[in-house]
């Protein structure tokens, strides 16, 4: 798990510019939820983030879906960002 951490990690910081990432995998709190899947995580992305705070909200959001596309698709189930400036 620690090695897709740090490739998402990578994967963000090679496109988005900001000062610091904390990722928070929160997948242990959906185990009953009839969705829940192993092979699919429940990711928390705290950021601090200048560039990222002086867009929009959802201009923000779309960059980092848009960033994380693949993942989304195939081992993501689900985001919760927050972005500090």
């Amino acid at each position: 798990m620690k090695n897709y951490l740090n490739e998402i990690k990578k994967k963000l910081k090679d496109n988005i510019d900001y000062e610091s990432l904390e990722i928070v995998d929160n997948s242990h709190k959906h185990i009953k939820h009839k969705s829940f899947s192993k092979n699919k995580h429940y990711f928390k992305l705290k950021f601090k983030s200048s560039y990222l705070s002086s867009l929009s909200r959802v201009e923000a959001h779309q960059i980092i879906m848009k960033v994380l596309s693949q993942e989304l698709k195939e081992r993501i189930h689900a985001l919760e960002i927050s972005i500090e400036p």
